[in-house]
């Protein structure tokens, strides 16, 4: 019965995501509401209170008082919020008017909500969001007493904490859950269902067809499955979950060992959120947060190139490392070998994608254009009966979405708390002045505290809500320091994703170690060493904004201005990647591994505002290119043309 009515309650609140953004009905409050109250409600009856008394009748009992107090608590700031029950509104006014007069009412249910919101997101994603939202509201109340270091303030009693968190527009209902129901439920709805329309298994079998017989195969299968597959789920940790069950067997079977194999597959998922045209949630927070306001087709046009070398990078890594360690060509499968590219599925998924693009492009809203997408892929889907999704399957295609995005609708309310408190302290204007003087006003090295902040505070959290705390802090503090506010955000988002493959805590990494059966250190390790061209990219694009296709002034420029600065960034990855696996056309010893390592640092160089000692940017191009050259020549030199071709 609980699984049931959990698939019941997952297939309305889809139902009620897709008609309610694109016809509004409700207040933009009632709506957000409205949107919690279901997600926190399938949340306590789908995660336990502990993973031990999941069984446990009595424990689980629990869980159905707290989806009844959400319904409770959530419902009265709908019914407290909403024109049409405007007779029960307390003294006669909405909530959002008696905000600093609200009653003692308004403060219980407020102040249940909130332990609601705390409970459902530590069920979900664990502790870390909980506590960190916990000591932010004490620092609300604490502020007065506070050391100068820790931001003292005025202080706040209980009843305006509890207001501004729960009550009104500026916590829990604020930008995080704002961006999770008109943007990213919505995507988490047209993958679940091109999964259920075949497509997605397309985009593997594609993978295995083009790579399969190639150096390397299973591990560029993973780099180009996960690559396109984590672009439609925007989660490094559910992309390495999806991807990594059947592409880690295959890597392993051709000759990689297991924590090599790992660290593959959770670096190639770490990206895929990086890829247009969907990208994760952190690409559509920046349509709300960007100042002065950009489209999503603008962000998607800078998030083009520095995706394209990010996979570069890990094809050439992966196919270096197997060449070097002689990992042997899995064979293919009979009927996968007869099978053709062409399929019905694969013209479902492109036509999906392409449609998408079609309509961000002629100017419809990223909502509007994924409903629309979703509808020409489940018309097209219709004409063949492999594809074809019945009531059956779409039905299992909603329920599949919201247990995919509960645990986002409660990262997204806890979000909120924060972002309410930072709102009520003012920290939001103290925190990056901080920065600022910590950083004496260098932009590499504010750069280098955003980085390890962002990493750290990653390590713990949804790449997305790192990204949109970070944001929130520390994002005026690179527009002070006269950096594209396009590329600042860009940078934020990066180091989110980078946090899943940065031991000792990296999430994505622990995943893939789980199915490979590897240590979760040396796997760990393995990804962030696969991964490390995505922490140099996020430096070369804020100092040289021609790799998002900008000019310095963040005005779109043409490619033909910006390709000499794409071609030296394409030479830099390739030392990268054989320094990484050891090998070019040859097997590299230790000196030119570091040599190669080198040369990537002096093709990869920053450049503009930055210069080491006085090098200019094109004298260090000009010297990397030279022992680039001398790399290659080496290796070419020694190269063993029979096991070049394995």
């Amino acid at each position: 019965m609980r699984k049931n009515l959990i698939a019941g309650l997952g297939a309305l609140l889809s139902i009620y995501t897709l008609v309610e953004v694109n016809y509004p009905l409700l207040t933009p409050h009632s709506e957000l509401a409205t949107f919690a109250m279901f997600g926190l409600v399938i949340c306590f009856l789908h995660f336990p209170l502990h993973a031990g008394l999941a069984e446990n009748t009595l424990v689980r009992g629990l869980d159905w008082v707290l989806a009844t107090l959400t319904i409770a608590a959530c419902g009265y700031v709908i019914v407290q919020s909403e024109p049409t029950f405007e007779g029960v509104w307390s003294a006669g006014m909405s909530l959002g008017d008696r905000a600093g007069q609200e009653t003692g009412l308004d403060f219980a249910i407020g102040l249940i909500g909130l332990m609601l919101v705390l409970e459902a997101t530590r069920r979900s994603i664990g502790w870390i969001l909980p506590i960190l939202a916990t000591i932010f509201l004490i620092y609300a109340y604490a502020g007065p007493y506070l050391p100068d270091a820790l931001f003292p303030h005025r202080g706040y009693d209980l009843e305006r904490i509890v207001g501004q968190t729960f009550l009104h527009s500026q916590g829990v209902f604020s930008t995080a859950l704002k961006v999770m129901f008109t943007y990213v439920y919505l995507f988490v709805i047209f993958g679940s269902f091109l999964k259920f329309t075949g497509a997605t298994q397309y985009i593997v079998d594609f993978a295995e067809r083009a790579f399969g017989k190639s150096a390397g195969g299973p591990a560029k299968v993973s780099v180009l499955a996960s690559g396109l597959m984590g672009s439609l789920s925007g989660s490094a940790v559910a992309n390495t979950a999806t991807t990594g069950t059947f592409t880690i067997p295959m890597m392993t079977n051709s000759g990689f060992r297991p924590h090599i194999a790992g660290g593959v597959v959770a670096a190639a998922s770490s990206g895929g959120a990086l890829v247009p045209p969907v990208m994760g949630a952190g690409a559509y927070m920046m349509l709300e947060i960007i100042d002065p306001p950009v489209t999503f087709v603008q962000i998607m046009r800078a998030a083009i190139v520095p995706a394209a070398l990010y996979y570069l990078a890990l094809l050439l890594i992966v196919d270096f490392y197997a060449r070097r360690s002689g990992a042997v060509v899995p064979e293919i499968k009979a009927e996968k070998e007869k099978a053709s590219l062409v399929q019905f599925e694969g013209l479902v998924f492109f036509a999906a994608l392409g449609s998408l693009i079609a309509f961000l492009i002629i100017g419809y809203s990223p909502f509007r254009s994924v409903t629309l997408s979703l509808v020409v892929s489940l018309v097209l889907a219709a004409f063949n009966g492999r594809t074809r999704v019945s009531l059956a399957k779409g039905f299992r295609a909603l329920a599949d979405a919201s247990l995919n995005g509960i645990s986002l609708v409660a990262a997204a309310a806890s979000v909120g708390v924060v972002l309410g408190i930072v709102t009520l302290t003012g920290l939001g204007t103290k925190f990056p002045s901080a920065i600022l003087e910590l950083s004496q006003s260098n932009l590499l090295l504010a750069l280098i505290l955003i980085m390890l902040s962002s990493i750290v505070l990653g390590m713990g959290l949804p790449s997305a809500v790192c990204y949109l705390l970070m944001a929130t802090l520390i994002g005026p503090v690179l527009g002070q320091l006269g950096v594209v506010p396009l590329a600042a955000h860009l940078f934020i988002f990066y180091f989110g994703m980078m946090s899943m493959v940065t031991p000792p805590v990296a999430l994505a990494a622990y995943t893939a170690s789980s199915i490979a059966k590897s240590g979760l250190m040396t796997t760990g390790l393995a990804a962030f060493r696969f991964a490390l061209v995505g922490f140099t990219l996020p430096f070369m694009f804020v100092f040289r904004p021609g790799l998002l296709l900008m000019t310095d002034a963040g005005e779109p420029a043409p490619i033909l201005v910006v390709a000499p600065t794409i071609l030296i960034a394409i030479l830099g990855i390739v030392p990268l990647a054989a320094g990484i696996a050891g090998y070019l056309f040859s097997d590299l010893n230790t000196l030119w591994r570091g040599l190669s390592l080198v040369t990537a640092a002096l093709l990869l160089y920053p450049g503009r505002d930055f210069a080491v000692a006085g090098v200019d940017l094109a004298i260090a191009n000009l010297v990397g290119l030279a022992l680039l050259a001398a790399v290659a020549a080496f290796s070419w030199v020694h190269r063993n043309p029979g096991r070049a071709t394995t």
